[in-house]
């Protein structure tokens, strides 16, 4: 018939989350290894996170933010050039003419 549903206690979930919080592994791994449902260890996390303010971060979140970073460091060498470019300019044009 129907699968029977595990009870965990509270200290149990806790303990869990604060596990969670320290991998840097994803949920759905630590999920398989615990044999948990991923659905259940989200839920505890929301519920149980002492970080209320840290966001979770999962895979696609990371590499956003890596593609974000990445893009930064594009547009800071760009700016750097630019602005080398502009210092010869202002050298060249600063000079007296005789």
């Amino acid at each position: 018939m129907g699968e029977m549903r595990k009870h965990y206690s509270e200290a149990f979930i806790e303990q869990t989350v604060k596990f969670i919080q320290e991998q840097t592994k994803s949920i759905p791994q630590i999920a398989e290894e615990l044999d948990i449902p991923a659905g259940t260890l989200r839920k505890w996390m929301t519920k149980h996170r002492k970080f209320e303010n840290e966001p979770l971060m999962d895979r696609e979140t990371i590499r956003q933010k890596e593609k974000q970073i990445a893009s930064q460091e594009r547009e800071i060498e760009d700016l750097k050039e630019e602005i080398a470019i502009l210092k010869k300019a202002m050298h060249i044009f600063s000079k007296e003419r005789n």
